[in-house]
Order: structure tokens, then C-alpha cells, then sequence
């Protein structure tokens, strides 16, 4: 073999992907086909599972910086709309969190004691980062990791069977264990090995760009519904966003004009705008698909490449990142022999109904926006919720994923869900005993007999004994490497170990030394 794995697609999930392979010591190589990072205009936005992940991974210094000159940039942006004002009313963006098909959900609304919404840690405080600086990012990790990124190489074909899989690319072929396709909406990999890939068709034509234009004065900061559609302007200066409901683009591949963008946000917004400059501009639909398998013998997919819906709430990158943490542990334990039986099918078990839940999400978001009387009488129910904290705090927390819980064995609150981001008494923070991607039982309560069972996971399993103050009725936590929580006691229970041996083997394959039934 050349490699262990071959992920086509070098974008955020793909690198994502590459890097958590990498942790788990299988080798990589990541087919780009563009040379360098594509400066088209993407999301501006992460969620907080993104950042979690991205933090247990050792890297929320550079999304906080990231950040910091995202928001130098809105405040120049509201300086600009004010006259050089940029007090209160550039300070006014900062007290919403998201927003559900344009209509914006305040921070003071958000009732933080939600499971997912007060338990993150920093990487709550993290949102304001764009796509293209996540795939910085994950390029430099990557290469810090030893990943083999290929820039400027395509997958033409390949051939698959039971033991390998040979990768046909513009430089030439490469043998492999496996191929993971995250290449996309269009994915070659999966139109390839003929995954299904059923769903609803688009109704709607959407453009986001940044522009030079002028006239811009009388255009609504931020999302506005109109008679003809809904409009976004801002964060940033000269960025706008058109949503129309006329079918989709005759042609999703035709250049992004000048005069039909101008047309559009005049049509749209109402303001007769004169734009003199695109500097970048993409166009969107609302079709949504989704595959019915992640795996087909030894090829995946992840992202995009799984899963298509339109842009609304900035789910998309997060829904990708997702898939490529739970993945990749996962097919490196497979590669690395260190794999229980079927634990490469519940990649598609618990990445599936999440994926679905997203294109669910996004299709209601749409449904909100058509400017008929009855979707725009539905909107204004929504946005009734939306000025309550119940409104405000459910519609956060989903757009924020904190919902997601897999369907795992074992009675406890935190089974399933993303672990929440512990103060310990060793001075640090959960994320913080993370960053080598190896599972962690956190014993809580000094107990010998919690330890004792991990000892023949050493290289599988880290152990660490530490007290958590703000937590004293926990007494140990297994946290999976996607940070995902395996297994959970209290302290005062008949056994707190009860079911650690279970959750330890169905995750991590029989302890060191003993055999393996059947």
C-alpha cells in the first residue's frame, strides 16, 4: 500500500479528516485539486461544535486571533455606517447569536444552563471565523501532522475491492486501504461508486458576494424580509446576501455578473444600489440530499460529499467537521487493528440521523422565508418565539447542535452528548488532555478500581485523576476521541464502575493481553 487512506478533497472536512487519521497513526494523502485556498466567498461563521473540536485539538489560540481580526472588521464596517461611530452601535452585533432564516436571535435570550449552550468552555466564544481560515488552519496542522496533501491533483476513477483501493488521479495512480470522499456537493467519489443520493429538489436562488457599490446607505444592517424575498448586508463592509424565490439558476455554473447581482439586490431590497466592483460572489440553492449510506465497502464519504442543503445558519462546515471526528478515530483504530466488530457501521448510524436532522433544519428555514401571506404569517410566529428565552434558547441550541446525542448504551444524562469542557483541580480544562485524539477515563474521585480496568487500553485509553469542584456530583467520565462521552457514573452510586469494562470493550476493543471471543 501507498497509503492507508486517500481522502479526496482538501478542504476543511477533508483536512479535518487527514489530521484525526494522522492522531491515530494511519497514513495519509489528500487529493486537492486547486492549487491554493479558494478565496470565493464561503461561510463567515462556525458553530460551537467546530470550535470544540477544534479546541480539543489544541487549537483555540489561532481561532481566537482569527476572530479578533474578523471582528476588527465589523467594527469597521459599523464605524463606516455611523459616520465613525463605533461604539454601541458596532457593539449591538455582538449581542446575537446566529440567526434562523434571517430572523436574529439575541444573547441576552439564551438561557445558558441548556445542556450544550453553558458547557463548552472558550470554544463558546468562539463563532466569527471563516471557512477559508479553518482550511488555513487545518493545512498548516496538517502539515505539522506529517499528512500528505497533493495541491493541484484530481481523482479521475477508481477501482475498489475487497482489500484495497486503487486511486486513479491527474499525476498518476496510488494504492490504498480505503477512499474517503470529501470532495464536495458534487462529489466524484460518490457519483463513482454509485452511492444513493435521494432528496428534494431547489425552489430558490440565493448569491452571497462582497461588492464596491454605492448607495449602500439606505440598505437595512443585517437580514431583512421584503415583498420580493429576503436580503443580508453586512458584517462586513460591501458584503450583501439575495434569497429569491423564483426556481432555481437556469445555469448554477454561469459566471456571477456584475449587472444580474446589481439587479437582484435592487429587486430584493428595493434600493437602487449601483454596484462597481465584485470583488467575490457565489450562487446557492435549497436542494437538499442526502446519501442513505456513508460507506460502501472501503469507500466513505464525509461532508458535503454525504450531505447537501442550502447555506441558511451556518450548519453546513459544522455538520462536515462532525462527520470527520467521528470518522476518523474510528477507521484509524480499523487500520491500526485496535477496532471492536461493527465499529466502523456506526459511523453512518450516528452521523446519519444528525445529517438528516441539518437538511430538516434548512428546508423549515426556507419555508419561513417565501414572501407569500402564508410562510410570512408563519415567520412572524417565529419571530414571536424568537423574543422569548424558551424561543431564543431552543433555536440556539439546534442551530448550535446541542442536540445531538448518539444513541449509546448506558442510563447517564451525559451518555451520547458531547462532553461538556470541565474545570479540574490540576489546573486545566478537559480540552486541554485531549489534543493527542486518544480516548480519556477521567477518574474523578481518586478510585483505584476505575483505573485498574484501563490498564490494558495503554496507547488506546489515557487516564487522568482529578477533581472538578463545579461538578461534585460526577465520578468519572469516558470520553470518546471525538469528545463524545462513552460512558458516565456518579459519585454515590451502588458501583461506579459498574459498566465501564461494557463501554470499554464495545469502544476500544478487548484490553491488552486478553482474548477477543470468538
Amino acid at each position: 500500500m501507498d497509503y492507508d487512506v486517500v481522502v479526496a478533497g482538501g478542504g476543511p472536512v477533508g483536512l479535518m479528516l487527514a489530521c484525526e487519521l494522522r492522531l491515530g497513526g494511519a497514513r495519509v494523502a489528500v487529493l486537492e485539486r486547486l492549487t491554493e485556498v479558494d478565496p470565493t466567498i464561503k461561510g463567515g461563521a462556525i458553530t460551537t461544535p467546530s470550535a470544540e473540536a477544534l479546541y480539543r485539538r489544541g487549537m483555540l489560540p489561532a481561532l481566537a486571533e482569527v476572530q479578533r481580526q474578523a471582528m476588527d472588521r465589523f467594527q469597521a464596517f459599523m464605524r463606516e455606517r455611523n459616520g465613525g461611530d463605533g461604539g454601541g452601535a458596532a457593539g449591538q452585533g455582538l449581542g446575537f447569536v446566529g440567526h434562523f432564516a434571517g430572523i436574529m436571535l439575541r444573547a441576552d435570550l439564551v438561557d445558558r444552563t441548556e445542556p450544550g449552550l453553558g458547557d463548552a468552555g472558550p470554544a463558546a466564544e468562539i463563532a466569527f471565523v471563516a471557512q477559508q481560515d479553518i482550511e488555513r488552519l487545518l493545512g498548516g496542522r496538517a502539515d505539522e501532522l506529517g499528512v500528505d496533501v497533493r495541491r493541484g491533483v484530481e481523482l479521475t476513477g477508481f477501482d475498489a475491492d475487497d482489500g484495497a483501493v486503487t486511486v486513479r488521479t491527474s499525476d498518476g495512480a496510488i494504492r490504498a486501504g480505503w477512499l474517503v470522499g470529501c470532495d464536495g456537493g458534487r462529489s466524484a467519489v460518490r457519483k463513482l461508486a454509485g452511492f444513493e443520493f435521494p432528496g428534494t429538489d431547489p425552489e430558490i436562488t440565493c448569491h452571497q458576494a462582497v461588492v464596491e457599490m454605492t448607495g449602500a446607505e439606505d440598505l437595512k444592517v443585517g437580514w431583512s424580509a421584503t415583498d420580493t424575498g429576503v436580503y443580508a448586508y453586512g458584517p462586513m463592509p460591501g458584503r450583501v446576501v439575495t434569497v429569491e424565490f423564483d426556481g432555481p439558476p437556469a445555469d448554477r455554473d454561469a459566471p456571477v455578473t456584475t449587472e444580474d447581482l446589481q439587479a437582484r439586490l435592487r429587486r430584493v431590497s428595493g434600493v437602487d444600489v449601483t454596484i462597481t466592483e465584485v470583488r467575490t460572489a457565489t450562487r446557492f440553492t435549497d436542494h437538499a440530499r442526502q446519501v442513505t449510506d456513508y460507506r460502501k465497502g472501503r469507500v466513505l464519504l464525509a461532508g458535503d460529499a454525504a450531505h447537501v442543503h442550502s447555506a441558511f445558519g451556518s450548519q453546513g462546515l459544522s455538520l462536515g467537521i462532525g462527520d470527520a471526528m467521528n470518522l476518523g478515530w474510528k477507521l484509524a483504530a480499523v487500520i491500526g487493528g485496535r477496532a471492536p466488530k461493527g465499529l466502523l457501521d456506526t459511523y453512518t448510524s450516528e452521523r446519519h440521523p444528525v445529517g438528516a436532522w441539518v437538511l430538516d433544519w434548512t428546508r423549515s428555514q426556507a419555508a419561513a422565508m417565501r414572501p407569500d401571506p402564508q410562510s410570512r404569517a408563519l415567520r412572524e410566529i417565529v419571530s414571536d418565539l424568537a423574543g422569548t428565552v424558551v424561543g431564543t434558547t431552543y433555536l440556539t441550541a439546534r442551530l448550535n447542535g446541542a442536540g445531538v446525542r448518539y444513541e449509546l448504551s448506558g442510563e447517564h444524562p451525559l451518555t451520547g452528548r458531547s462532553t461538556p469542557d470541565l474545570e479540574l483541580t490540576d489546573g486545566g480544562r478537559l480540552a486541554d488532555h485531549l489534543h493527542s485524539g486518544r480516548a480519556l477515563l477521567l477518574d474523578l474521585t481518586d478510585d483505584p478500581g476505575l483505573r485498574a480496568l484501563a490498564v490494558g487500553y495503554a496507547g488506546r485509553v489515557d487516564t487522568l485523576t482529578a477533581g472538578c469542584p463545579s461538578r461534585p456530583e460526577l465520578a468519572a467520565v469516558l470520553v470518546r476521541p471525538d469528545g463524545f462521552t462513552a460512558w458516565a457514573a456518579d459519585a454515590g452510586a451502588p458501583t461506579s464502575t459498574a459498566g465501564l469494562a461494557e463501554a470499554l470493550e464495545e469502544w476500544f476493543g478487548v484490553p491488552e493481553g486478553a482474548v477477543a471471543p470468538g
